[in-house]
């Protein structure tokens, strides 16, 4: 990429007015598949659940359902200005660096963590202190992106508008890669979750190749880092005005990279 100096932080800001859009797409995209997850691995009454990176309020709200009365859902992030809002007396928010900080107390029945570790640089200190989170028993869920394995906006690259699709979303991949970004960290999950010493280690894959939540994605990550392809000589202020109005139009079918659902259980 452009920059000479790599910047370690997140590439998406929660506090931008665009996060809320994005939360509300990625909800939808992926929240049937991580409770389909969750609930194969039998998170139920009475459960402790740790949600890390918790970004918007959908995951831990769906968590505390599970765990109902009885359980404790504890949701962590470093910006919980989108979960705040949701503390109640069956789920804990705290502002929290989960490379950083010490693990919240009291062991835990599942830690779930979606698309979030590919965008922390210490992503092995990262997942040691989840796994040292979790009770005997316990089961760690991750999910996380590999744009490597597709890294095409729109797979179909039949036209001009596709084009324009896809070479943004190559500048997109270079800022995140030069703020520390794995952009092949899904594929790994399974090993890594082996190496961490979980048995039952099983992972799959899910990516929508087109839908109008990923649109919505799309045009809420572009707007929010356009500064930044402009800034790095990515993308000019006219393309990304007129990939814009390419998905306003409709007839571009967008897609996601897959991402990665991984768990195992601590013996």
């Amino acid at each position: 990429m452009a920059e000479h100096t790599p910047d370690h932080g997140y590439l998406l800001d929660n506090q931008q007015s665009e996060a809320g859009i994005r939360f509300g797409a990625l909800s939808e995209l992926f929240d049937p598949v991580t409770f389909r997850h969750v609930d194969q691995l039998g998170i139920t009454a009475g459960m402790r659940c740790w949600e890390v990176g918790a970004g918007g309020p959908s995951v831990p709200l769906g968590l505390a359902e599970r765990v109902g009365p009885t359980g404790t859902v504890v949701a962590t992030d470093i910006d919980v200005s989108w979960t705040k809002d949701i503390a109640t007396g069956g789920i804990e928010v705290l502002r929290h660096d989960v490379a950083a900080d010490p693990p919240p107390p009291g062991g835990f029945d599942l830690v779930h963590a979606r698309l979030v570790l590919v965008h922390v640089t210490d992503r092995a200190e990262a997942l040691r202190r989840m796994v040292q989170a979790l009770r005997p028993g316990g089961r760690l869920l991750l999910e996380d992106a590999d744009p490597g394995l597709q890294p095409l906006l729109c797979p179909d690259e039949s036209g001009p508008a596709q084009e324009l699709a896809n070479r943004l979303r190559t500048g997109f991949r270079s800022l995140m890669a030069g703020r520390g970004a794995d952009l092949a960290y899904g594929r790994t999950l399974p090993r890594l979750l082996r190496e961490a010493g979980l048995e039952d280690v099983r992972a799959d894959a899910y990516f929508p190749i087109t839908s109008p939540a990923c649109a919505v994605l799309e045009a809420a990550t572009v707007r929010q880092i356009r500064d930044r392809l402009v800034t790095a000589g990515l993308a000019t202020d006219e393309e990304i005005d007129r990939h814009l109005a390419n998905i306003a139009a409709g007839g571009l079918d967008l897609a996601t990279a897959p991402m990665i659902s991984a768990w195992g259980r601590r013996a």
